[in-house]
């Protein structure tokens, strides 16, 4: 994918990506879209995970284009307090 970037867009990754071979951990999630279950994709997702690896929030949408908000995501961090 980061190969992918660089010459289709002339661009770097500048954080980690994550690989899923065998999509094990998108299926231990439950997050497989039938759709797209060739490649290997998963739903769009949001977890946010305490420090104990607890899932303490999540946004799970099968609309690829309906994302978790900034906004969302901020709140669920801020409960974490």
């Amino acid at each position: 994918m980061v190969e992918r970037i660089r010459k289709e867009y002339n661009a770097e990754v500048k954080f980690p990506l994550l690989e899923d071979p065998g999509h094990r951990v998108i299926d231990r999630y439950g997050l497989l879209n039938p759709a797209a279950a060739s490649r290997g994709l998963p739903h769009p997702a949001v977890f946010v995970i305490d420090k104990e690896g607890i899932v303490r929030w999540k946004f799970v949408e099968t609309d690829y284009k309906v994302r978790a908000t900034n906004a969302q995501i901020l709140s669920a961090l801020k409960s974490l307090r």
